[in-house]
């Protein structure tokens, strides 16, 4: 059996707050556990099966968090949103974040979801080749900056 087919999905809960800390400082080398906590509290009260984790032997190796749209800003609520993805450096190129990826729209689809956004710095082309290959294509909406 395969890395992939070994690991379990399921949706994220509160308790997951330690290992998703410790996913985050792998990944960016510093610890924020209160943003995570404040982060999990919000995605609790939204659309819990728009956050999910990948489990591997009962240990959380990676997170996707998103929402399904409820009319913010003029956005209809057949619109879902990708926050975030996360997954442990020792096993990101394993395919653990496009089962997260597939299971996260599968949820959204159930609730009527058919249009899902995210936003991914130019520079970042990790983050683009995934959202590329996962079939996501230049969108509509303009991100706008105002620097203060």
């Amino acid at each position: 059996m395969d890395l992939v087919e070994s690991v379990k999905i399921r949706a994220l809960a509160y308790g997951d707050l330690d290992a998703i800390v410790e996913i985050d400082k792998a990944i960016l080398g510093k610890e924020r556990p209160e943003y995570w906590s404040m982060k999990i509290e919000l995605s609790e009260n939204r659309s819990p099966m728009a956050s999910l984790v990948a489990e591997l032997n009962g240990k959380v190796v990676g997170f996707i968090m998103g929402d399904a749209s409820g009319w913010e800003y003029g956005v209809p609520d057949t619109v879902g949103w990708i926050d975030i993805v996360g997954v442990h450096p020792q096993y990101q190129r394993k395919g653990i974040a496009r089962i997260l990826f597939k299971e996260m729209v599968a949820n959204l689809k159930k609730v009527g979801v058919d249009t899902i956004y995210t936003l991914v710095t130019w520079k970042e082309f990790d983050r683009l080749y995934f959202f590329d290959k996962m079939g996501f294509q230049k969108g509509d909406m303009l991100q706008l900056e105002l620097k203060v």
